[in-house]
């Protein structure tokens, strides 16, 4: 599965983010859609090509008339209007926490209930697009996995309803307690908004994997362009990386298992983490038949392996030690067979060229789908990427 990094090497907002999707490749229609899929009428989105600090980046505005903000809402009233949205699940419990996130924050600077909270620092209606559309926003990419490298602050000062106040404003410091943030840089100013505060809690699963490879990224623009520094924010799409570098390698030896449940731990160890997993078969104590298996996993993953080897087993003891693997580079592209039917693809680059290797899960529906045997839609697939790696054939992309 794709994973996606958010790098607010220059701060965050909702509008940011928003843009940052749309560059990434967002549908603009998805977004445009999305006031009157919330019941805002007549609030228009414009979205823009511009460039901050020479990157050419994309800026997200909404028009929105005085009759649909009205005097502001409590945030009671938006968890409603997201309880009510016309979206997914997964959307819903996210937005909620967020606006359960402010509403707290907010909460204990101005010292009243969550629910009470009155928008005074971020438009009602700003912040229920910029939220749910910048959570629905990973949804249309296909990103379940998001993390976020060290977040920005600025410095010096911020106007707000009350007057002054320092940067991080109180509620944005509130939002960042427990986050990985950077005080150093030129922003000058707000640099992360309370809206972005929050995202980045209820999005990101903290750092980013130790090895990733970037696929493609998006700048999203922020309001300001300000001479000396991209005032952006950049959303890195990438995929995992875990066919290199270092790894632990855990060993056991099996007699009393029977032969049918391999596969069940297998697939459990998977589950877990493990990089591979290669069983054979050995003579054990007394004349017995037994498996040795040997497991490949990330250093971090090792200790969620072992615990699924001990549940899906009957082993009692691991060895372990590390390695380093020395691998071929790797992406995964997709073969478009027939409209809806796709096979994901493995491909090396190697000194004697490339090679293909289609996923066997997605060659044997794509049979069943198509009525020919497996054997066939494998060759057919090498032969597309092969084709599509060396003459650019568009049947064959990442």
């Amino acid at each position: 599965m794709p994973i996606a990094i958010l790098d607010p090497f220059a701060g965050i907002s909702g509008d940011m983010t928003l843009g940052a999707l749309l560059d990434a490749g967002a549908d603009p229609d998805w977004l445009r859609n999305l006031p009157a899929r919330l019941g805002f009428s007549g609030v228009a989105i414009h979205i823009t090509r511009t460039e901050r600090g020479a990157v050419a980046s994309t800026k997200v505005d909404f028009e929105i008339p005085p009759a649909a903000e009205g005097h502001g809402r409590h945030v009671d009233q938006l968890l409603e209007i997201v309880r009510l949205a016309p979206i997914s699940e997964a959307t819903r419990a996210r937005a909620t926490h967020a606006f359960e996130l402010i509403g707290q924050a907010e909460g204990r600077v101005h010292g009243v209930e969550p629910g009470n909270v009155h928008l005074h620092e971020v438009g009602a209606v700003d912040a229920v697009l910029d939220i749910v559309g910048a959570i629905e926003g990973f949804e249309q990419l296909g990103i379940d996995a998001v993390y976020h490298l060290p977040v920005a602050v600025g410095s010096g000062w911020v106007k707000a309803a009350h007057g002054e106040l320092p940067v991080p404003a109180p509620a944005t410091a509130i939002l960042l307690e427990g986050v990985e943030v950077r005080a150093d840089g030129p922003v000058t100013g707000e640099a992360t908004t309370p809206t972005g505060a929050a995202l980045i809690r209820v999005l990101s699963a903290g750092r980013p994997p130790d090895r990733w490879r970037a696929v493609r990224s998006g700048w999203g623009a922020g309001t300001r362009n300000p001479h000396g520094y991209p005032n952006a924010l950049r959303l890195i799409l990438a995929e995992d990386a875990p066919e290199a570098g270092l790894v632990e390698v855990i060993a056991t030896d099996i007699d009393d298992l029977s032969p049918e449940y391999v596969e069940p731990l297998r697939e459990g160890l998977f589950a877990a983490g493990a990089l591979d997993c290669a069983v054979w078969a050995t003579h054990a104590k007394k004349g017995r038949l037994g498996v040795r298996l040997e497991v490949l996993v990330a250093p971090a993953d090792a200790e969620r392996v072992v615990a699924a080897l001990f549940t899906h087993s009957t082993t009692t003891g691991v060895r372990r030690w590390l390695a380093r693997r020395s691998t071929l580079p790797r992406h995964e592209m997709v073969v478009e067979l027939e409209r809806d039917i796709r096979v994901r693809v493995k491909v090396w680059n190697g000194p004697a060229g490339v090679r293909a290797k289609p996923e066997y899960a997605d060659v044997v529906a794509a049979a069943q789908a198509l009525a020919c045997p497996a054997i066939e839609i494998a060759r057919r697939v090498e032969h597309q990427i092969l084709v599509g790696v060396h003459g650019g054939n568009d049947a064959a992309h990442r």
